[in-house]
């Protein structure tokens, strides 16, 4: 079935589709002047015709300084006929293309036996997949069967997408960059991924998947860029939303616990109050975001079966009943200065507190005897208060716009751990406590300037980052923890980077060529009586190039090659000196000499307009030196495991993806998503320092993967919308070992009501339980297999009102 699937919509490839998209509107400007006096001429007459019938369109004069603008241009060639009284009247050809809402003619020079004449045409954007084939767009309102939840699970049912250990992948990579409003915070990380179980997808308006970034955003992030874009209203007066979200999760026990372990969460609390305002009067635009998430789950209830070469065999469970209070808000401003000059100055302060007890009993191969019990209270308190301040100016030419910006957050991590190490003859108390203050401060300056075929883009960016840790280690008697593993570390992270890009488009032709240059200085300052890490850093000074070539077959079908350089630069988490004991016996551990995983990226797509959709495909391939990834060994003498980050081999991701949306009719629209990639690691051999040295080899690993998505929305009478979305993801690679295909079906309704201010919902998340994670990891001299039964399940009821 697969195959007679992937067969039909590779010949559909072939074939390209004459279909009809929306229209793309734009502004051209101008400048006329007198070719011998080079003085500005006001009051010219500038009409815009059809090139084919010579229609009327629009006309505008020129003003005292002789420039002259022209909005609402739709898709078509175009003259335009600049005439005064003792001119010659001049006739410009004046092609719109799909890649720039704004147009710049330059200077228009009149005089006498003058003729030029030249030609414009504008294409259509369609809604989801940009013109540029780089970027796709979804409107957080639209996920009925996801409302109600966290950004991260609003996420699972988007193309292209993969949730996999709280991390999103894209097209099987997790190297994904996380930005909110186009910039990085701490909010979600920088460079990993943090936070996004717990950021509430009702304070979102949209999400931007971006698998091609052009140069002006950051180079980190192999596999691209994912920006997240918080509600915003700009209505006059006083307007504004408000929503309120319950549910329940884990409704029943999908696996017994172990023997003489405390109950894990059932039937778990959801309530998600949220309310956005805005108000706007003359030149002041006041804006608020504020929501409130209490959630109780079930977050992780793994089983695992551990095999040594020795024979011996360790069954465990780790099972974590999660409590956390989550709230952020955001207050701004905007002030139009003038007409020109606008000023927006913004805070956000988030506050997450996570409570976390903990159940890992160990017990022998035949569930007779308990090895060890390690219970555990995690008590963490992570706090964010971010300052915005951003400057736009628009010059009088339309479309050219500089962009100033400062960013600063501060985000703190305070985080305990106290435990329980309840073996047969003793019984033992051990705790630590981490304290983590991150300062960053983003300064960007940013210049568009339209041109008669595109527009050039340049900009600066300057970053300083500082993370001071202290991690105290406090064992009990026989303690299993590292006490000589703890004290203070130090991360600085200075990274100075310029961009150009350049866009250039015609009626059949399309390119965007950007370059962007970045400094790293990063230095990691550790303990110096630290048992076996010392301080590290690297520094490096690369260039990033982008590409982007189309071709446009004709209005409704384009071909486009990209390629991109990219860097994932290892994250403070990543290079953390400091082992974590809420696996006992399974430690993540930090490595300080980490350096950065650089990435090349080709890729091929294909995109047809059609009635009321679209179908686009991509072939990709992607391959990284020094790839980062996490090894798992033991040492001699102990049947512990350690996984720790180190830099290995060359790495490859090439695959398809395919998309194909329809809206069959006002009742009745759907979106299918298939995904086919192979990964494959090379082999390698690296050297662990922690906790004594050892090495460890591992084979070349490949394995082909992919995902499978259905979404399909139903339009019913009495403004009731009724949505499924359907997801299968097969066996993939991970380091060491697989992950089994899995498979979940996500339902949910709403209904408008009061005169479509308000609306009504409900939804489930893994409506029939399926959703499990098990893996399959082999070591150099153990081997185990797990499976994860944490809370998938959860059923909504939500109501939120405009007003």
């Amino acid at each position: 079935m697969l195959r007679i699937f992937l067969a039909f919509i590779l010949v559909g490839c072939l074939f390209p589709l004459t279909t009809h998209a929306r229209l793309l509107t734009a502004t051209i400007s101008g400048m006329v002047k007198d070719a011998k006096s080079k003085a500005a001429l006001a009051f010219v007459s500038v009409v815009c015709k059809k090139a084919t019938d010579t229609t009327f369109v629009t006309g505008t004069v020129t003003s005292e300084t002789g420039l002259f603008t022209m909005s609402n241009i739709n898709s078509g060639n175009y003259i335009l006929e600049v005439s005064r009284v003792g001119f010659e009247t001049k006739a410009i050809n004046i092609y719109v293309g799909s890649l720039s809402s704004f147009l710049d003619v330059a200077t228009i020079e009149l005089q006498e036996n003058t003729t030029n004449l030249e030609a414009v045409t504008v294409t259509a954007t369609q809604q989801g997949l940009s013109n540029k084939l780089d970027k796709k767009t979804f409107n957080v309102s639209d996920n009925i069967s996801q409302a109600g939840g966290s950004v991260l699970q609003a996420m699972q049912n988007l193309p292209g997408i993969t949730i996999q250990d709280g991390k999103i992948q894209l097209r099987g990579s997790d190297k994904v960059a996380i930005l909110i409003d186009g910039k990085q915070t701490a909010i979600t990380g920088f460079g990993s991924q943090a936070g996004l179980d717990n950021l509430p997808a009702s304070a979102i308006e949209k999400i931007e998947i971006i698998n091609n970034p052009s140069a002006k955003y950051d180079a980190n992030g192999n596999a691209g860029i994912i920006n997240i874009i918080y509600k915003k209203n700009k209505q006059q007066g006083f307007n504004g939303k408000a929503a309120f979200t319950t549910g329940l999760g884990a409704l029943w026990v999908r696996k017994q616990n172990l023997p003489g372990i405390r109950s894990q969460y059932t039937t778990t609390p959801k309530i998600n109050p949220s309310l956005t305002l805005n108000y706007l009067k003359n030149k002041v635009n006041t804006f608020l975001q504020a929501d409130y998430l209490y959630t109780e789950t079930l977050n992780k209830n793994e089983f695992t079966e551990r095999t040594y070469t020795d024979g011996n065999v360790i069954n465990q469970q780790l099972k974590r009943n999660r409590n956390t209070t989550f709230f952020t808000s955001k207050l701004g401003i905007d002030y139009n200065i003038n007409s020109n000059d606008q000023l927006t100055i913004s805070g956000y302060y988030g506050s997450e507190k996570i409570i976390d007890r903990g159940d890992e009993p160990f017990f022998n191969k035949e569930l007779k005897e308990r090895l060890r019990l390690w219970q555990f209270l995690e008590d963490e308190l992570k706090t964010t208060v971010m300052a915005t301040a951003s400057y736009q100016h628009k010059y009088n030419q339309p479309g050219r716009v500089l962009n100033v910006g400062f960013n600063y957050t501060f985000h703190r991590e305070d985080e305990k751990y106290f435990f329980d190490n309840i073996m047969p003859t003793f019984t033992g108390k051990d705790a630590f406590k981490l304290l983590s203050d991150e300062h960053v401060a983003d300064f960007n300056l940013d210049y568009i300037r339209p041109l008669r075929y595109g527009r050039v883009e340049t900009g600066f960016k300057f970053r300083r980052r500082t993370i001071p840790t202290n991690m105290q280690f406090f064992p009990g008697i026989n303690s299993p923890i590292d006490a000589n593993a703890g004290g203070e570390a130090t991360y600085k992270e200075t990274i100075p980077a310029v961009y150009g890009n350049y866009i250039y488009e015609t009626i059949k032709m399309e390119a965007e060529i950007g370059l962007r240059v970045e400094y790293v200085n990063l230095n990691y300052q550790v303990n110096p009586n630290h048992n076996t890490y010392k301080s590290d850093g690297y520094n490096y000074m690369q260039p990033f190039p982008t590409v982007r070539l189309a071709y446009k077959i004709n209005d409704q079908n384009k071909l486009s090659l990209f390629y991109n350089r990219r860097v994932d630069r290892p994250n403070e988490v990543d290079i953390r000196i400091f082992p974590k004991y809420d696996d006992a016996e399974i430690i993540k551990v930090g490595n300080p000499a980490l350096k950065p995983q650089f990435t090349n990226t080709l890729e091929l797509g294909y995109k047809a307009n059609l009635s009321k959709g679209y179908f686009y495909s991509a072939l990709y391939h992607r391959f990284a030196n020094a790839t980062i990834t996490r090894i798992s060994s033991t040492v001699p003498g102990s049947n512990l495991i350690y996984a720790i980050f180190q830099n290995v081999n060359r790495s490859y991701n090439s695959g398809i993806e395919l998309l194909f949306s329809k809206e069959v009719s006002k009742a009745f629209s759907y979106n299918v998503n298939l995904n086919t990639y192979r990964n494959q690691v090379n082999g390698f051999t690296v050297l662990n320092l922690y906790p004594v040295r050892n090495t460890f080899t591992a084979e070349t690993e490949s394995l082909i993967s992919g995902n499978f998505k259905v979404n399909a929305t139903a339009h019913l009478k009495r403004k009731i919308d009724v949505q499924f979305s359907a997801v299968y993801l097969a066996k993939d690679i991970i380091p060491q070992g697989e992950i089994g295909a899995r498979f979940s079906l996500d339902a949910g309704i709403k209904k408008s009501i009061q005169k479509n201010r308000g609306e009504l919902f409900a939804n489930a998340t893994d409506l029939f339980n399926t959703l499990v994670i098990k893996k399959k990891i082999k070591g150099s001299n153990f081997n185990y297999t797990s499976s994860d039964y944490f809370e998938t399940q959860v059923v909504r009821l939500g109501y939120s009102l405009k007003f």
